[in-house]
């Protein structure tokens, strides 16, 4: 029994240390990580895709009808709160993810090109969810605007309103970035079941 766990462990750092060990072991630290941040990122995932849902209807019926008057007002200055709201929450998602893997001391090359190709996707989610919050926040107190307004017929809308609209119609789902760098891992570095 001696001889079976000493050659076991013999075996362990013979590989960790011999060719290409601190790779796979940096790989495999990376793989763990974006594992355990799964959860944050489909829930940002499902955020930013109720978002994206929520505010295509909503600039729809804007854009097609008008901001509405009085109480209708009122509704869209809390809708528009309410989403930006939703970009705040889906940023912060990603975030916890960025800071995640940003936060693994990688010096080995294909590990590194993973998590730097995650990272860019993922901070490119970052800016457009807040140009998305950006542009919410610039429109709500103009809802307010147009209530003090005595000519103001309920026609038009806030200039915020029409942007975000063309965004969201330009608008691509993101790839499954988190599942991508896993598979690339896993494919060069054949995990065995329960590593990871």
């Amino acid at each position: 029994m001696f001889i079976h766990r000493s050659t076991y462990w013999l075996s362990v750092i013979l590989m960790a240390s011999g060719c290409g060990g601190h790779e796979r072991m940096e790989a495999l630290q990376l793989a763990k990580v974006l594992k355990e941040q799964a959860s944050n990122f489909s829930a940002a995932n499902a955020t930013e895709r109720d978002l994206v849902n929520n505010a295509r209807s909503w600039c729809g019926g804007i854009t097609s009808n008008g901001s509405g008057k009085g109480a209708e007002l009122d509704q869209n200055a809390v809708v528009a709160t309410e989403l930006a709201k939703s970009a705040v929450a889906a940023s912060g998602q990603l975030g916890k993810v960025r800071q995640a893997i940003d936060g693994l001391n990688l010096t080995e090359e294909f590990p590194q090109h993973v998590r730097d190709q995650l990272i860019t996707q993922l901070t490119k989610r970052q800016r457009t969810l807040q140009d998305v919050r950006a542009l919410l926040d610039a429109s709500e107190p103009q809802f307010h605007e147009y209530q003090k307004m005595k000519a103001y017929a309920g026609d038009s809308y806030p200039d915020g309103v029409s942007k975000l609209d063309a965004l969201m119609h330009a608008y691509k789902p993101p790839d499954d970035a988190l599942g991508a760098a896993l598979s690339d891992l896993q494919s060069k570095y054949s995990f065995k079941p329960g590593e990871i």
